[in-house]
């Protein structure tokens, strides 16, 4: 069986951390684009696409990003799966109809997030699950016709729209990456940046390595849609 193509838009400004993290975690021959550089791929031919988190926001205003949406939803079109995380979750929404708001404040740290056991990409997740989460805009309305398949207490945390799905935490980061993160964030107090690092565990970070499963079960679905795409176009040919 031919390994799944699949690539990797990489929205980081300082993009090592990510590129180490998703290639750990993808099971996939990553195939990875700066896309706060400009680049993008010149064509659809992937099995599926993976947009990253970002220290930007959806809504703005710079070239990059109006590229990056406008790739998003052509490519969306021609029916290839979709995972967005963080950033990348809620430009999937923006793309797909929904609206991204700014909360006012953080999420980071190891949070509890429950998920509603309807959708393929939590398959094999407890309903209730660790995750680590570093936000501050959120999916605020979800695209027609999409469904909401995990949250907590600030918002929406999952959803999935055809073949589209998003996820506002981070099951790709480790340790060292979650440390990084929450110490470049300049706006948190002292006392909660010292407790979000108190978190950052053995103990914490076990529990979240559930969530890393929803990367198998994207891939199962990126696969599941090729076989389905082989069987209609030999189909056709008959």
């Amino acid at each position: 069986m031919s390994r799944l193509r699949i690539a990797l838009l990489n929205a980081a400004h300082d993009g090592a951390d990510t590129r180490r993290n998703f290639r750990r975690e993808i099971a996939a021959d990553l195939t990875e684009f700066h896309v706060t550089e400009g680049e993008l791929p010149d064509s659809f031919n992937f099995d599926g696409c993976i947009v990253t988190g970002s220290r930007a926001s959806v809504y703005w205003d710079e070239p990059w990003i109006q590229d990056l949406k406008r790739w998003t939803g052509d490519a969306i079109e021609t029916g290839m799966p979709f995972l967005g995380v963080c950033y990348g979750h809620q430009l999937l929404a923006d793309v797909l109809g929904g609206s991204v708001e700014d909360m006012g404040e953080y999420e980071i740290g190891y949070r509890e997030v429950e998920h509603d056991e309807s959708s393929p990409l939590f398959e094999g997740i407890d309903s209730e699950f660790t995750v680590f989460t570093t936000h501050s805009d959120r999916v605020a309305t979800l695209p027609p016709g999409a469904d909401q398949i995990a949250r907590n207490d600030y918002g929406v945390h999952g959803f999935r729209k055809g073949n589209v799905f998003g996820v506002q935490f981070h099951p790709e980061y480790d340790k060292a990456t979650a440390r990084s993160v929450a110490s470049g964030k300049d706006e948190l107090s002292d006392a909660t940046l010292s407790s979000v690092l108190e978190g950052i565990n053995d103990e914490n970070y076990a529990a979240a390595c559930e969530a890393k499963t929803l990367f198998d079960n994207f891939t199962a679905f990126v696969r599941k849609q090729q076989s389905v795409s082989s069987r209609v176009a030999s189909a056709a040919d008959d």
